[in-house]
């Protein structure tokens, strides 16, 4: 199971000047307080997964060297402006001899280890598709099975795989992690 994060969206509803980049802003609470939100969330998945695979805009050098270093595989993907579903395909077309993948964004740095190892063994159990659920809502990260590669690679636009998990059996695996319903969207999010 590789772990594919989701780091090249340019963050325009945190700073639409595009000056502050969202994923490298200090948490302000939690484990990892001070840390870069992006950090916080590669580091999660780096304790749950043996690999972690990074995606970046071309021009977010600063995003791509803070992950690598911290044992990330950095891919960059020159059509990330086009919307989410470039960055996946890219992750997904590099990393597609895998069982499966879970897929989490960067932007999402409260979701916890043992809820990215649970969605990991729902794969390995025999799931095509697993999803976090947190008292009856639905969150991230995403886990898909290698049997969804081709609707993976297929994707195109900004929904990433919405589309699919919502047209597709489902594993639900409950959790009490908030975490995967914490994105960072604007600074009061920190």
């Amino acid at each position: 199971m590789i772990g594919i994060l989701l780091a090249a969206g340019r963050g325009r509803r945190f700073d639409p000047s595009g000056v502050q980049n969202k994923l490298l802003q200090p948490l302000d609470e939690g484990p990892y307080a001070g840390q870069a939100v992006v950090a916080a969330a590669a580091r999660n998945m780096l304790a749950a997964l043996p690999r972690v695979l990074a995606v970046v805009r071309p021009d977010d050098t600063q995003v791509a060297r803070l992950l690598g270093s911290l044992g990330c595989e950095v891919r960059v993907c020159i059509d990330a402006d086009t919307g989410m579903a470039a960055s996946l395909t890219c992750a997904i077309d590099y990393a597609r001899g895998a069982p499966g993948w879970v897929i989490a964004l960067g932007d999402m740095p409260y979701v916890e280890t043992a809820t990215i190892a649970a969605l990991s063994r729902a794969i390995g159990d025999g799931a095509q598709i697993a999803v976090p659920v947190f008292q009856g809502r639905r969150g991230n990260p995403v886990a898909f099975g290698a049997f969804h590669l081709p609707l993976l690679l297929a994707l195109d636009g900004d929904q990433g795989a919405r589309a699919i998990v919502q047209s597709h059996v489902v594993r639900e695996v409950p959790v009490g992690d908030n975490g995967v319903l914490r994105d960072i969207d604007t600074p009061d999010d920190l």
